[in-house]
């Protein structure tokens, strides 16, 4: 059967953020990819210069509008990432629940782009939309430890206290919530990073319960720009393969990832030369370099069932 995603995301001339991000990876996994254009930059943000247009609420609706026109408009999965709009969102919202009501096992993948390191880097007022409205329709949500924490209004100080807010988004929505990254400590200490998943799983008898899972990840000195991007678009392949088992999809992903990352760090310090930091154009994603890794990761890193 077919598999076609409706990807809502930014997209650059150059370089790898949002539908550049999720688009490749996807489609070389057997997806169809229908991208909208959130924004046309000519790069991402991070280098010293960019420009491009931004796509309106009104904009957005044109094409979708189109879309249904010509009676094309079924989707299985939907994918959204950065938005700094709330009518955008709004919008956004809309469209998936109108594709919701012509296939109700469309799933909708969000990634509830907020902020990080205790400081939001989009307008406040996306908050209230994010958790009122968005977050109600999406079935898999990838916050990352602070995003969770402004979306359900609870700090997260321990392992306990990230699967309180795990299972809180559950209660908002979600049946799938990936915590991408977290301050908690690592078993292995300060070089690595702590993502937690959780899965809500209904028995036969009508009964739920959960799958919660624990990754120890290694981290990598330098800034990357299009991996969270990268990131929710692996989850959403790899859950399609493995739909029940939660634990091996993010092995999956956070393999991938790891492969992409470490790929793109020797190229990057290779260019730059002894001693030098890479700058943003060297450390763009070596993507189509890493086809082979993304259609087949080799495990990098194991996850612990909580």
């Amino acid at each position: 059967m077919e598999c076609r995603v409706l990807s809502i995301q930014s997209h650059v001339v150059r370089g790898y953020v949002g539908n550049k991000s999720a688009t490749f990876p996807l489609q070389v996994l057997g997806f169809e990819v229908d991208s909208i254009n959130s924004v046309q930059f000519s790069n991402h943000t991070g280098y010293a210069h960019w420009k491009g247009q931004v796509l309106t609420a009104e904009e957005l609706n044109v094409l979708y509008e189109g879309i249904k026109l010509n009676n094309v408009n079924h989707y299985d999965y939907v994918l959204t990432g950065y938005s700094r709009d709330t009518s955008f969102l709004e919008m956004v919202v809309d469209i998936v629940q109108e594709l919701k009501k012509a296939n109700s096992k469309l799933v909708y993948v969000c990634d509830p782009v907020m902020g990080d390191h205790g400081a939001m880097y989009v307008p406040e007022n996306l908050l209230p939309v994010y958790r009122d409205k968005v977050v109600p329709v999406a079935d898999i949500l990838t916050p990352n430890q602070f995003e969770a924490e402004l979306l359900t209004g609870r700090k997260i100080n321990t392992e306990e206290d990230a699967i309180e807010v795990m299972d809180l988004l559950h209660q908002m929505g979600p049946e799938t919530v990936v915590l991408t990254s977290s301050n908690l400590p690592s078993k292995h200490g300060d070089q690595f990073l702590v993502a937690l998943g959780s899965q809500k799983i209904v028995r036969p008898d009508g009964t739920n319960s959960s799958q919660k899972i624990r990754m120890e990840i290694p981290k990598v000195d330098a800034v990357f720009v299009g991996t969270g991007d990268l990131f929710a678009a692996m989850l959403l392949a790899w859950t399609h393969h493995h739909p029940k088992d939660l634990k091996t999809a993010c092995e999956k992903t956070v393999s991938v990832m790891h492969h992409v990352i470490k790929r793109t760090i020797s190229y990057a310090n290779e260019m730059a030369g002894p001693g030098k930091r890479p700058s943003p154009a060297q450390l763009e994603l070596r993507m189509v370099q890493s086809k082979a890794d993304i259609e087949n990761p080799a495990i990098a890193v194991e996850a612990m069932v909580l």
